[in-house]
């Protein structure tokens, strides 16, 4: 870790104008790439979050450390569930699927979804896998366990013999919409008559999707990926996060499990307890990028589990040669083995990958000493043979790497505001050339009276409250003066479901109801500092700072002068005096002040604590722009050049 510039006894509020003198030139190049955003399946914000599947439990995977389950499957009528490993399974990768045994009357199987099921009058896409012997059709159906209602249901005619595994596909679209306030009890069901078959059939990969955003197959949420869309991200670090490494062996998030027809996809046992499905896999990850024109940040496993041992020296080749295959699968082309693997899936255009990170926090839970003196360099010295313009980052700023002059840094931070708020120098000392991410960060719990940092044994605020959000903007203002050291930041995590989750607080909240979600104080931040980017900040002579933080810069791409400002810790209003070189009495400026109520105010389901006010400011005399920003604010001036 690098000193601290500014120290908390630096943080003491005064109501002094603060004079702001802004050069025309003499700044740095920004990367372009400022604010992204960071996931990883935590807190079911892929299963059961941003993608799409309806159905929880669908292909009943389990391993050995998360053995396969019924739940949360029920029966229907005298049908009986058990799981089965059959001797034909569906695929190997799925080789546990659900018997439902009954002679007569009308049986099947209900699912209740993520905590329910949102039903609204649009297109529904499904299919199911069955083997048995099956004369007639089945029901499938949406239902309301409130009002008893079937909202929705068709007759899919069965194919299914004794002999092998038969895909049944339907689209459904209900009659009838469920009121919101009782989506969480929406169910999905399939019915048939049990006198029609031999006993009894086995069913798997059992799946429903709504509309997907761009209507892609095997996709995302629309209203998450609107709330994404939002922020303008410019980059996606994935898929993790401690989630890429796994607790102990051999279950880590390898890529080529996540390719391919969705039963060819085993999963495994995430990091944050419980199985993924991997149905959000490589090639989601890309298409999520192209939807929102972000830059993959693709993270490789590197030879360590979280609670497992390290991968030792002698022994790492195999891991390094599947990161580079991972790498020729994404950007080789057809001649390549995984290039034509790639395009056998479908896919024959291959992606440009510019930026790859080396693990996740190898700094953390005894990976340290393995990562700086082989396993970094080796994963480094691999890719950079093969790729020599290719951004490579460590994923800690802990240790220094002799032979790697040119390769970047992820640097993590979790603390109190106070805190935050002090590192707004932290970045000056910093090297050059756009090697540091700030791959993760957020205020996780309230400043205390002696002062310090995060407490991991207490307990974390549930949502991003706006004290903590306003130290936030005054890091990522110091972040953002330091352009030329900067790739970017991505606040995590990323993404909660309200139901069930393992971190708190997240960027963004969530439910089956499309219509509850949750953009926190610290996701309205995001926003505006995104919406008003900076391609090359300015200096600013006799710079004063606190307790007004300020960058300033310019968008050559509109022309635009950008004033990006946080108070934190002010006793009165702060009077702040701009002026910009060139910039004469008469300009017109746009000023966008965020605040909330007080500082433990936060956003919760139907509850905005962030208020918004924008204004027109007119340059004075000597072309002055001339404001006053309340005490924890957060503010944009643009000015149009």
């Amino acid at each position: 870790m690098r000193p601290l510039i500014l120290g908390l006894s630096a943080l003491a509020g005064f109501s002094s104008a603060i004079d702001v003198q802004v050069a025309s030139s003499g700044g740095n190049a920004t990367s372009g790439k400022q604010y992204g955003i960071m996931f990883e399946d935590i807190n079911h914000s892929g299963d059961g979050g941003i993608y799409a599947e309806l159905i929880r439990n669908r292909a009943f995977q389990g391993n050995s450390i998360r053995p396969s389950t019924i739940q949360p499957w029920t029966a229907i009528g005298s049908a009986q569930l058990s799981l089965k490993n059959l001797s034909q399974p569906l695929s190997p990768a799925l080789p546990t699927s659900l018997n439902v045994a009954a002679s007569s009357g009308t049986v099947g199987i209900v699912n209740p979804g993520f905590w329910g099921i949102e039903v609204k009058v649009q297109k529904y896409t499904g299919s199911f896998w069955v083997k048995g012997s099956y004369d007639g059709s089945f029901t499938i159906s949406l239902q309301s366990t409130i009002t008893n209602e079937t909202l929705g249901s068709l007759e899919v005619r069965s194919n299914s013999t004794d002999s092998e595994w038969r895909e049944h596909t339907f689209t459904l679209t209900p009659e009838k919409a469920a009121a919101s306030d009782i989506i969480a009890n929406n169910t999905f069901a399939i019915t048939y008559d049990a006198s029609a078959t031999s006993g009894s059939l086995d069913f798997n990969l059992i799946s429903l999707f709504p509309p997907t955003y761009n209507n892609r197959p095997n996709g995302m949420r629309s209203d998450l990926m609107e709330n994404l869309k939002g922020l303008n991200p410019s980059f996606l670090r994935f898929p993790g996060g401690n989630n890429l490494e796994g607790n102990d062996p051999p279950y880590y998030l390898k890529w080529n499990e996540t390719i391919g027809p969705l039963k060819d996809r085993p999963g495994f046992p995430g990091t944050w307890g419980y199985q993924n499905t991997n149905g959000l896999g490589l090639i989601e990850y890309l298409h999520w990028c192209d939807d929102l024109n972000m830059e993959p940040v693709l993270a490789v496993w590197a030879g360590f589990y979280l609670e497992g041992p390290v991968i030792p020296e002698n022994a790492l080749q195999p891991y390094i040669d599947d990161a580079l295959n991972e790498l020729e699968f994404l950007m080789g082309d057809t001649s390549t083995t995984y290039g034509a693997l790639r395009a056998s899936l479908g896919y024959p255009e291959p992606w440009t990958i510019k930026y790859v990170e080396i693990g996740n926090e190898d700094n953390l839970g005894g990976g340290g000493t393995s990562y700086q003196s082989y396993r970094f360099q080796k994963f480094y010295d691999a890719i950079r043979a093969k790729y020599p313009d290719m951004v490579v980052f460590a994923s800690t700023v802990d240790y220094q790497f002799a032979e790697t002059s040119d390769a970047g840094e992820d640097y993590h931070e979790y603390t109190r505001p106070d805190v935050f708020a002090g590192r707004f120098g932290f970045f000056d000392t910093f090297a050059t050339g756009y090697k540091t991410i700030i791959g993760e960060y957020a205020v996780v719990q309230p400043n205390i009276p002696q002062g310090g940092g995060v407490d991991w044994s207490g307990p974390r605020w549930r949502f991003p409250m706006w004290i903590g959000t306003v130290a936030e903007a005054v890091f990522l203002v110091g972040a953002e003066r330091n352009a030329d050291k900067i790739f970017g930041a991505a606040y995590a995590p990323l993404f909660q479901n309200l139901n069930s989750y393992q971190w708190a607080p997240d960027l963004i909240s969530y439910s089956a109801d499309t219509a509850a979600n949750v953009l926190s104080t610290s996701y309205h931040m995001i926003q505006l500092f995104s919406e008003y980017r900076i391609t090359e900040t300015l200096p600013v002579e006799n710079a004063e700072f606190d307790p007004a933080f300020y960058v300033v810069g310019r968008n050559n791409e509109t022309g635009s002068y950008i004033v990006k400002a946080a108070v934190y810790n002010s006793t009165e209003l702060v009077p702040m005096s701009v002026t910009f070189e060139g910039v004469t009495e008469g300009a017109q400026g746009t000023l966008t002040v965020l605040t909330a109520e007080d500082a433990l105010s936060y956003s919760n389901v139907g509850k905005e604590a962030v208020t918004t006010t924008t204004t027109s400011v007119i340059a004075g005399s000597g072309g002055v722009f001339e404001f006053e920003l309340p005490d924890l604010s957060i503010s944009v001036l643009e000015v149009k050049a």
